[in-house]
């Protein structure tokens, strides 16, 4: 048992500790401080209902519905190039980087993104529910859900972190050029994985 979430823990860390969309938005609402306990609670909350998804085998019938991941992977592809370009534009405006420091957006937008760059992310669907439940399901039927426990374990261990943790870098971002080096790195982020996921 102790085992198997153990495994649990380092693999969903393992799989969840990469440079991704929901993670620079998580990122940017921590160093914000702007409504991250309902983000992280998204994320993590999220993670772990994909998760429980794939450890009861809904994986295995997802993987025979390659249709579905294709809508996936072109609503993924065309939501993280508009919110990459939307990065871009917002770094040319330093008084709306100061407006989002503020505080400017609502929280039905924050979590509303955050919701949107968890499902609209086809690797999610291939790490939580195909990845973490083949590797779980070779455990036994009562390892299996140990190392659920364990993955979902990791992924609020990692958005939490991540989303308060980033509130100590607040002073690195005390200006609004730091904002607009931040703002053009999650723009050409989010570009670039919807190139590969268009790409792949």
């Amino acid at each position: 048992m102790t085992t198997a979430a153990a495994a649990g823990l380092l693999t969903g860390l393992s799989l969840i500790v990469a440079i991704g969309a929901q993670n620079a938005f998580v990122l940017r609402q921590g160093l914000a401080r702007q409504y991250v306990g309902p983000v992280v609670a998204v994320c993590a909350a999220s993670d772990a209902v994909l998760i429980v998804a794939g450890v009861s085998g809904i994986g295995s019938i997802v993987a025979h519905a390659g249709w579905a991941l294709e809508v996936v992977r072109w609503l993924g592809v065309a939501f993280l190039a508009a919110y990459g370009v939307l990065s871009l534009r917002r770094a040319r405006r330093p008084e709306t980087l100061e407006a989002a420091r503020a505080g400017a957006s609502s929280r039905k937008a924050a979590v509303g993104r955050a919701l949107a760059l968890t499902y609209l992310n086809p690797h999610v669907y291939l790490d939580t529910v195909l990845l973490v439940g083949s590797i779980a399901n070779q455990h036994g039927d009562g390892g299996r859900w140990w190392f659920a426990a364990g993955a979902v374990a990791g992924s609020v261990l990692w958005f939490t972190g991540l989303g308060y943790g980033a509130g100590g870098g607040q002073r690195l971002l005390a200006t609004p050029r730091a904002w607009q080096v931040l703002d053009v790195l999650i723009g050409l982020t989010m570009l670039a994985i919807a190139l590969m996921l268009a790409l792949s």
